[in-house]
């Protein structure tokens, strides 16, 4: 009963968060949500639990496709490494689905973390210079 009260508030308050969230916020979300399925797919390995395994890389891979469709191509090079490196962490995470291997799901959150420490250290004036850009074009 506690465990499904307390994804119920979870769920809420992401969505209520996502509700007044910029795209700047949501990336974050999504950063930090996969980072949270990666953790829970290196656990199933760990106990042994394919289907946990299963779902957690599925979502995780899903998020990973969100973050890579909302990339912008026509910014040039960097977007376009960043494609690269998620087809990489999507690869990296069939492999430790279909080898149970942990290190590949360590590999792939490292990315993450490196990705999402970038994305955090964006101050609010860079943030804001942006989003006029973007709404000047």
């Amino acid at each position: 009963m506690y465990k499904k009260s307390l994804k119920a508030y979870t769920t809420m308050n992401l969505q209520a968060e996502l509700a007044v969230a910029d795209p700047h916020r949501v990336i974050q979300l999504m950063l930090q949500g996969c980072l949270e399925r990666l953790a829970q797919a290196k656990g199933a390995i760990e106990r042994k639990d394919f289907e946990g395994k299963s779902v957690a890389i599925s979502k995780s891979m899903a998020i990973i496709n969100g973050l890579q469709d909302s990339l912008d191509l026509s910014y040039g090079e960097v977007p376009e490494r960043l494609a690269m490196l998620y087809d990489y962490m999507k690869e990296r995470l069939l492999d430790a689905s279909k080898e149970m291997d942990s290190a590949a799901i360590d590999e792939v959150a490292n990315l993450l973390i490196t990705i999402k420490s970038g994305w955090d250290g964006i101050t609010t004036e860079e943030k804001d210079a942006a989003f006029s850009k973007i709404k000047g074009a």
